[in-house]
């Protein structure tokens, strides 16, 4: 908890405002803040006890400033557990948001769709997931001041927001699919046989990040919504080799579809 006070401490004390709304940007979606009266940029290695992205495409800054007229904190970039973090040092950001007053948080992701009828570079609203993370970040109930040790998980992801996101993108005409991501722990892609499972236990899409920092944001009594480009399809008949590029590249190409979805939705937050 020490750190955790310290490091909430240090933004308070350098932050022009609070804002009430983060986002989390996933890779190749990095974007969006180009869309965003910036106030502040803070490097992620500036910040005590901060952890430090070492993906490509995550630049690791923090911007403090409106989209839309919203007051928002995006991290531009974030952190996975496959990069050798510990869940409490994935989920830490998201700790600090809540000690500095926000309420909602909205997750992008890159991931890869698991159905036939997916297309590269379509959006995916996340209505639910399934977690096979080998560790929970409530493990040990590290922060019994901030919620439940049992945090009730039945509607992770809030319905009104992904209500609203279905609006937007009907209305801008934004190819979209809705249901259940799984998140796994990578770093590798998955082996068809895996895809075939995933999709067998009741999977849509398939990722490495997101659901570490939902649990732990329900945990703390947040708002959540999240939303995906898949980057890539695991179907039997559409697989094919991938690598970052493509993946960043995917992204990439729906981050228009994107950043009209997330400038919209900060309206109704």
């Amino acid at each position: 908890m020490e750190a955790l006070l310290e490091t909430s401490k240090f933004l308070e004390n350098k932050l022009k405002f609070k804002p009430k709304i983060a986002i989390i940007l996933g890779t190749g979606l990095g974007e969006l803040v180009n869309h965003v009266e910036i106030e502040q940029t803070i490097p992620y290695g500036s910040i005590p006890n901060f952890p430090v992205s070492t993906v490509e495409s995550h630049k690791g800054k923090l911007i403090i400033g409106r989209l839309s007229g919203k007051e928002v904190m995006i991290m531009q970039g974030r952190f996975h557990y496959y990069e050798g973090y510990s869940m409490e040092q994935v989920t830490f950001p998201v700790r600090v948001m809540k000690l500095l007053g926000v309420e909602t948080l909205l997750v992008s992701n890159a991931s890869g769709g698991l159905h036939e009828y997916m297309e590269v570079s379509d959006l995916f609203i996340i209505t639910d997931h399934i977690n096979l993370l080998p560790e929970n970040p409530l493990r040990g109930n590290p922060y019994p001041k901030l919620g439940p040790m049992f945090p009730d998980m039945s509607e992770a992801y809030d319905k009104k927001l992904i209500e609203e996101a279905e609006k937007i993108a009907q209305k801008e005409g934004i190819r979209y699919h809705k249901g259940v991501y799984v998140s796994v722990q990578g770093p590798n892609l998955e082996t068809k046989a895996e895809y075939k499972f995933l999709r067998i236990i009741g999977g849509d899409v398939v990722g490495m990040s997101t659901v570490p920092e939902v649990i732990v944001a329900n945990h703390q009594g947040m708002r959540c919504f999240a939303i995906s480009v898949i980057t890539d399809v695991g179907h039997e008949s559409k697989i094919r080799k991938v690598g970052i590029s493509d993946v960043i590249a995917a992204a990439q190409k729906a981050q228009p579809a994107m950043i009209k979805i997330f400038s919209e939705l900060v309206k109704v937050c």
